[in-house]
């Protein structure tokens, strides 16, 4: 079951509705009402750097000739995953703790489900191929623009955008079927899956069977294959004698290890916390589902900025 929350006023009204309108309840932060205010501008700010940020990595590359290269076409596909992440929890989250607005159709959860995982996944997929890209020009540095062309990244973009989408339509469109009890109460302001799905009153064994499969054959299998790719590309730095050129390789890579611990840390640990920390306390599940959905398109484009040289270039050039 999910953590257990002090009920709101409002939820005895919804939960009298439930059976006549399709409803779901949506929470904050439960004790912190008073302060809501001060969390909308914290969570407004965020919104802010992650939305302006990636905005601003997606004109760069678009708008500068010399960044037409297989390695930022995939920077320009993390931004725009990123982007997306942003976007599907902005609606239901500054419209709870600025209007108040804690209720949601069951359809509109559905939608909004469907895209933060779905964006969720594409993020782990296109991390995945930066990882690839990173393996052919350290380990195979002469034939790395034959191996990376810009026509096999944009075949490796569709598939990572078609990948996590196809796979999620059944146990999206299955919770539609479910009936549902008690109050519908969520314990964040955006809809989770894994949430939603244990406010059924019926056997959901497929759903949470797909739903594990789904976790280890994408994001499970991306993170094993990205290990692989760098143990790879550990043990071919290690053999080159030049100190200058060891540290050179490993910093062409330190950008995107930054992304992958960004992204996979707090995804795994909201993974546990659901699964196996049902007893935690509230406050460690809403930290961890807001870490893994805020933080990671938040501190993309400042990683980026900070440590790619023509990124850079090309800010200071922009506005100098």
């Amino acid at each position: 079951m999910p953590a257990q929350y002090p009920l709101h006023p409002h939820i005895v009204l919804l939960s009298n509705l439930t059976q006549f309108s399709p409803m779901l309840y949506l929470t904050g932060f439960p004790g912190l009402e008073t302060i809501e205010h001060w969390i909308f501008i914290f969570f407004f700010l965020m919104y802010l750097v992650a939305i302006s940020g990636n905005c601003f990595i997606l004109i760069i590359i678009k708008t500068n000739p010399r960044l037409h290269t297989p390695m930022y076409y995939l920077l320009s596909f993390l931004a725009f995953t990123d982007l997306g992440l942003s976007v599907s929890t902005l609606p239901t989250t500054m419209g709870l703790f600025w209007f108040k607005s804690h209720g949601i159709y069951f359809g509109a959860c559905q939608i909004q489900m469907f895209c933060i995982h779905s964006f969720s996944f594409m993020e782990s997929s296109v991390l995945l191929v930066m990882s690839f890209d990173r393996f052919a020009a350290i380990c195979y540095p002469l034939r790395y623009m034959v191996i990376v062309t810009g026509q096999r990244v944009v075949r490796a973009g569709l598939i990572v955008i078609l990948r996590g989408p196809v796979a999620l339509i059944p146990i999206v469109l299955l919770l539609k079927a479910f009936p549902y009890c008690g109050a519908r109460v969520l314990s964040h302001s955006f809809c989770l899956h894994q949430e939603v799905i244990h406010l059924a009153c019926t056997d959901t064994t497929f759903n949470n069977l797909y739903g594990l499969s789904l976790v280890v054959f994408t994001v499970m299998l991306d993170l094993l294959l990205i290990a692989l790719s760098y143990g790879v590309i550990l043990h071919t730095v290690a053999r080159v004698a030049s100190k200058e050129e060891r540290l050179r390789a490993f910093q062409t890579c330190t950008s995107h290890l930054c992304a992958v611990l960004v992204f996979f840390v707090p995804m795994m640990g909201l993974s546990l916390i659901h699964r196996f920390g049902k007893h935690a306390p509230p406050a460690v599940h809403l930290l961890m589902a807001n870490v893994y959905l805020f933080v990671p398109p938040m501190l993309n484009p400042i990683i980026y900025s900070i440590k790619t040289k023509e990124i850079r270039h090309a800010i200071s050039k922009l506005l100098g």
